[in-house]
Parts: structure tokens; C-alpha cells; sequence
């Protein structure tokens, strides 16, 4: 269970932030389809309730982390020796060869958030794996509503026309099926493997959704701003 929860560490970056996907046509499918899992899972009601609750549950916790991470930066920038704020493998071999105390201080900040970490994590990962438990059962329901014959990922294609994306209509089928999930997992409770890995993508389609979204706040300002003569 550590080892596992461990690796979702490395990618651990938020509790909850909305969701900025384009939504593809819902029209009749026959025979081929495309569908991506990761966003049809977090687009649901269920995923998003959920994680807005860990991250009001898990507050203290978040704000906690923030300030030991904010410590850690401080820190490693002691380290990047010339001062071009990239923390090198040079730079942490010469710390480690001159066995300078800053890294025992490191070690400490990265345990303490470890540990603050560690609960929420492990409430995300039960949500996700309650609402992805019913996943093929909702893909199931879409291709026998929709008559498909095949379902491929979307790398497979060169080119679909919008309509063959049926991961809106697999999203409203969860939405049905699961309306809600808890994020209280019993004490003896231990993620699947698989829900380990589903996580870490979940995670990293959340943090590029919110700098896809910075982005484009960013040019709208300017976007906004009349021309000048």
C-alpha cells in the first residue's frame, strides 16, 4: 500500500478544479466509436462532488503542504549553486558529496508533506476506483444503445468526424450509475493497481486543464483591449 500510494505522490498537485473540455457531438454511432476513459471519468458529477469534498475536507492538510513546500523551495534554491533557479544532478552530487546539512533538511520537508499527503490521496483513489468500477458497464450500456461495433481509443485515429467520440454519452451513463461515491475508505482498504495508474492520469489531465485555463485568462485581457490608434 505504501509503495503504491508513493508513486501517486510524485504527481500530487491539486484537489479539485474545473474541467475545461470541448464537448464532441452526441449523434448516432454505428459501427466504430472513439472514446477516452480518463475524461469520461472526470467529467462525471461523482468525480467532481468528490474531489470538491476531499478538498474541503482536506484543507488544513493542503494548507499545511503549501508552506512546507514554499520551505522546500527555499531550500533546494540553497543548493542551486549558480543561482539560475534549476536545482542540477551536478548540483545535488556536490551537496551530497560535501554532505551538506541542507539535504538532511530536505528529507525532512519531503517527509512531512508525504504524510499530509498521504489521506487525501488515498480518499481521491477511492472515489475514482468506486466510479471506474462501473466504467465497462456504462461502456457496455453505450455501445448497445448506439449499435457500435468496435470502440478504439483516440490515437488510433488519423481522423473521426466528431460524432464517433461517444465519451459524453459514456460520462452521462456513469452519471446515472454512479450519481455519487463516498471518499471514506474503510482502514483495511488497498487501491488496485490499475486505479494507482488511473489516478496519476486523472491528476495530470486536472493540472493541464488548469494551465490550459491560465492561459486563456491570460490572452483575454489583451484580446480585450482596443486597438490603439
Amino acid at each position: 500500500m505504501t509503495r503504491l500510494l508513493n508513486k501517486a505522490l510524485t504527481i500530487f498537485a491539486i484537489s479539485t478544479l474545473p474541467l475545461a473540455f470541448s464537448s464532441a457531438a452526441t449523434a448516432q454511432v454505428s459501427g466504430i466509436a472513439t472514446a477516452d476513459p480518463m475524461i469520461a471519468i472526470a467529467k462525471t458529477k461523482a468525480f467532481s462532488a468528490a474531489y470538491s469534498q476531499i478538498g474541503t475536507q482536506y484543507k488544513a492538510s493542503f494548507d499545511q503542504i503549501d508552506a512546507h513546500n514554499r520551505t522546500l523551495n527555499g531550500l533546494r534554491a540553497q543548493l542551486d549553486t549558480d543561482n539560475n533557479k534549476q536545482l542540477t544532478q551536478e548540483e545535488l552530487d556536490a551537496a551530497v558529496k560535501a554532505n551538506n546539512p541542507v539535504l538532511k533538511s530536505i528529507e525532512t520537508e519531503e517527509t512531512a508533506i508525504q504524510k499530509l499527503q498521504t489521506p487525501a490521496i488515498k480518499a481521491q483513489m477511492y472515489a475514482v476506483e468506486n466510479i471506474f468500477n462501473e466504467y465497462s458497464n456504462a461502456q457496455q450500456q453505450v455501445v448497445s444503445d448506439k449499435k457500435i461495433g468496435v470502440i478504439l481509443s483516440q490515437d488510433a485515429f488519423l481522423y473521426a468526424p466528431p460524432q464517433v467520440d461517444v465519451t459524453n454519452a459514456i460520462t452521462a451513463v456513469l452519471d446515472t450509475r454512479v450519481p455519487s461515491v463516498s471518499t471514506t475508505p474503510p482502514a483495511d482498504w488497498q487501491p488496485q493497481r490499475n486505479t494507482v495508474a488511473l489516478h496519476q492520469q486523472l491528476q495530470q489531465l486536472l493540472v493541464a486543464s488548469a494551465r490550459n485555463q491560465a492561459a486563456q485568462q491570460q490572452q483575454t485581457p489583451a484580446a480585450a483591449q482596443p486597438a490603439s490608434r
